[in-house]
């Protein structure tokens, strides 16, 4: 039985410059950063309370899928203050914070060009 999602990958091209993002403008926790392959790493990232992990890797030949939209969405507590708290550290959106009748949302954009939905049910 599927009892949850392990880790996610998020494509980079540039693994130093995207692990700076996520630990120090998102707050993410290194969890792992080992050889993988001639050119790459494995770089595993934790997330506040969260058992799910991103992981920072592209295979060798599939650097198109970086700059998309992550299919899915991270959530927090509060999307407007989330998005004040990151645009102070830098993080680009690509609009402000809106509300829908499921709740608010915005789109971030990570180093690497990657899309992410933030959203709250507040």
């Amino acid at each position: 039985m599927i009892i949850g999602v392990k880790f996610v990958s998020v494509p980079a091209r540039d693994q130093d410059r995207a692990l700076a993002f996520y630990t120090e403008k998102l707050g993410f926790r290194l969890l792992t950063d080992q050889p993988f392959g001639p050119d790459q790493r494995w770089i595993e990232l934790g997330i506040a309370h969260s058992d799910t992990r991103f992981v920072l890797f592209t295979p060798p030949g599939e650097a198109d899928p970086v700059g998309g939209r992550f299919n899915g969405a991270l959530a927090c507590d509060d999307v407007e203050a989330t998005h004040r708290q990151l645009t102070a550290r830098g993080v680009a959106f690509e609009a402000p914070p809106t509300r829908q009748p499921w709740g608010m949302f915005a789109v971030m954009l990570d180093s690497e060009g990657n899309r992410f939905v933030l959203s709250s049910r507040n």
